[in-house]
């Protein structure tokens, strides 16, 4: 299958002045969502009696939950005539696969930074993929209300940037806007008084080329992103680079392979506002959405039934479960099941890799980092999937003899007073300060390299050690030599020592020796994780132990004994309890073993360096074993690495 070739093909071109493909790009937390808010009700896409809240693009529940976005999306607004095509795109670099697959789509982008943290790791690799693609940047400097803001200061970091990623001179002349997105404020200087996005939607409309397009050339259409409905099925959404397409039209559809198929269209969707408008028609430099092409996928191509040519792909960096609670809460609990819904999850999440492993009941699953494993996981967990996890782990690779692995830079925010508590945290685990930067008023930003597998825990160790006034962000840096083994802090766990229903007077018992996880009436079995202990060693206990009735009677006997509050881990806080020795697992024979085992406390040290509990409040009963990927020409950042396996 032949790649197009411009020369060739692209025979009479137009500018297309009716539209403007936009992406809003930034790290996260630094207003996209809400910036995309203002655009879409100073364009007046919603009635002005309509009440639309707030983050309306963030339309997922764990979005809204989390506060974050995780799937890029599109819409679109009229300015003046002009379409304007934005496209929202994460901003956590767990998910800068979904960056990657839709930058192809615009001619220029927003470069959205925090007027007081300036440009952060993830805004760096946002603005190199934005250059690699040559898109025209429009930097905003955005929160210039905050009373934290340096405005100048930033302005500067961000010129620094520039200077650093621009490959050609024209990349340096870029132009700055300051905005309030909350109050959908822009403006050209930071003293202005205007109090709309006005002068946003003039610097589009001035500074993002128009797309130069063949609208007369055979259709060529690559997917960058797929959505479903019950009734229409599958749309396969991306950017028509050259011709243009009707319902009903025969193409042909071009795999990642190579391998080619026919199909037709049914309808055709552009979009307007946050639904879509069924056309009759749309031509080269549209964003459509086409409904007919079941096996659509991503980086597919969709061309001239007569003419296919093949757009280059997307650059991206039956077994039963017998776990002891297996098919208690949940509806999907075999190897089948979970596969289908792993491979099915490739169609849509681009950075994610899935492939079978070592036996019928365990897959091998990269991702970009533990919040992008994590909410895959919930995700599947909400959809009725019994799952089993472990504690995430590097892969390291070998370079001339030497085992090398992956260093990232890590930039904290946050007071003055945590210095040296991060300081102690990060000396055990291997980190090296690079920069210190002191405000004078109390804050400073450091800098540190540290192995990637120093990160995995300390996210939340962070939060504790800075009591919440703190940011932190990371981004690969490169391979080092092995740096040996790294603390950990975390002391050991309470175990419960045998099946059944934890009580008040056993879990009492429990929280005289450390924190407990689970509540009373909480179902356990042997083996399984139910606390903190005070200690650095395991503690077998007996969260299942009643109070035995005597025919002595005192005047306390009937006052109800009261418990501490269990403590109840999140996701990734529950990646992050695990230690690394619950990764061993044999295969089935363990079951021959743990049954065979003389001492019940033995059995259930093995047990729990195997299992995360229910008690762990997520109930997943699969196990996943998580690793760094290295870097690779697809997918140039640091991924995490997991096996599924069925526990038994």
């Amino acid at each position: 299958m032949q790649t197009m070739d411009m020369t060739e093909t692209q025979t009479t071109t137009r500018v297309r002045r009716d539209i403007r493909n936009v992406a809003i790009i930034a790290h996260v937390d630094h207003g996209k969502t809400t910036l995309v808010d203002g655009l879409l009700k100073q364009s007046k896409v919603f009635r002005d009696n309509q009440h639309v809240g707030e983050l309306i693009m963030d339309s997922n529940d764990l979005e809204r939950e989390r506060g974050i976005t995780i799937l890029a999306k599109n819409t679109a607004v009229v300015y003046r005539g002009v379409k304007i095509n934005i496209i929202d795109t994460p901003g956590h670099a767990d998910f800068g696969g979904e960056v990657e697959r839709v930058l192809n789509m615009a001619d220029g982008c927003l470069l959205l930074v925090d007027a007081a943290e300036g440009p952060m790791p993830q805004t760096r690799f946002v603005l190199k993929k934005a250059f690699e693609l040559g898109l025209k940047p429009i930097v905003v400097i955005n929160k210039i209300d905050r009373r934290d803001a340096r405005v100048a200061q930033v302005v500067s970091w961000t010129q620094d940037l520039f200077l650093e990623l621009a490959t050609r001179d024209e990349q340096l002349d870029f132009p700055v806007l300051y905005t309030i997105a909350r109050e959908g404020i822009a403006r050209l200087d930071p003293h202005d008084t205007n109090t709309d996005l006005v002068p946003l939607f003039e610097t589009i409309l001035e500074q993002v080329p128009a797309p130069v397009v063949d609208e007369d050339g055979p259709f060529q259409l690559l997917v960058t992103a797929l959505d479903y409905d019950d009734y229409k099925g599958k749309y396969a959404i991306g950017r028509i680079t050259r011709g243009r397409v009707r319902p009903g039209m025969s193409i042909a559809h071009i795999s990642r392979e190579g391998e080619l198929s026919r199909g037709r269209v049914v309808l055709v969707y552009t979009h307007q506002g946050l639904g879509r408008l069924e056309v009759a028609e749309a031509t080269a430099g549209d964003i459509v959405a086409l409904t007919g092409i079941a096996e659509a996928n991503i980086s597919d191509t969709l061309a001239d039934a007569e003419r296919p040519e093949a757009l280059p792909s997307i650059a991206i960096d039956e077994r039963v479960n017998t776990s002891p609670f297996a098919g208690r809460e949940g509806k999907f609990s075999t190897s089948r099941q979970l596969r289908s819904r792993l491979y099915r999850e490739l169609e849509t999440n681009v950075s994610l890799r899935v492939q079978d492993g070592s036996s019928p009941d365990e897959f091998v699953v990269s991702g970009r980092g533990e919040l992008h494993l994590s909410i895959l996981i919930e995700t599947m967990r909400r959809e009725g999937y019994e799952l089993q996890v472990s504690r995430p782990e590097v892969i390291t690779h070998d370079v001339n003899g030497k085992v090398m692995e992956p260093i990232e830079r890590l930039v904290i925010d946050t007071r003055e007073q945590y210095i040296g508590a991060i300081s102690e945290n990060l000396a055990v685990r291997k980190a090296r300060m690079a920069d210190m930067v002191n405000d004078g008023n109390g804050n400073v930003r450091l800098e540190y390299h540290i192995p990637t597998r120093g990160l995995i825990g300390f996210r939340n160790a962070f939060l504790t050690l800075t009591q919440g006034n703190g940011a932190i962000a990371s981004l690969l840096e490169g391979y080092e030599p092995w740096m040996g083994p790294i603390g950990t802090s975390r002391n050991g766990a309470l175990i419960a020592s045998e099946h059944g229903m934890a009580v008040t007077y056993g879990l009492n018992n429990a929280q005289q020796r450390g924190a407990t996880f689970i509540e009373p009436g909480t179902h356990v079995y042997e083996g399984m994780i139910v606390g903190l202990n005070q200690r650095p060693a395991d503690l077998v206990v007996n969260v299942c132990k009643e109070k035995k009735m005597t025919n002595v009677r005192s005047s306390t006997s009937d006052i109800a004994v009261r418990l501490t509050p269990a403590v109840k881990l999140s996701l990734e806080q529950s990646l992050d309890f695990i230690n690394s020795d619950q990764q061993r697992r044999a295969g089935r024979g363990d079951a021959a073993d743990r049954a065979a085992a003389q001492a019940a406390a033995d059995a259930a040290r093995a047990l729990a360096r195997r299992r995360l509990a229910p008690g762990l409040h997520y109930c997943l009963r699969f196990r996943f074993r998580f690793r760094f990927l290295p870097p690779s020409p697809l997918q140039p950042t640091s991924q995490l690495h997991w096996e599924v396996g069925l526990s038994i």
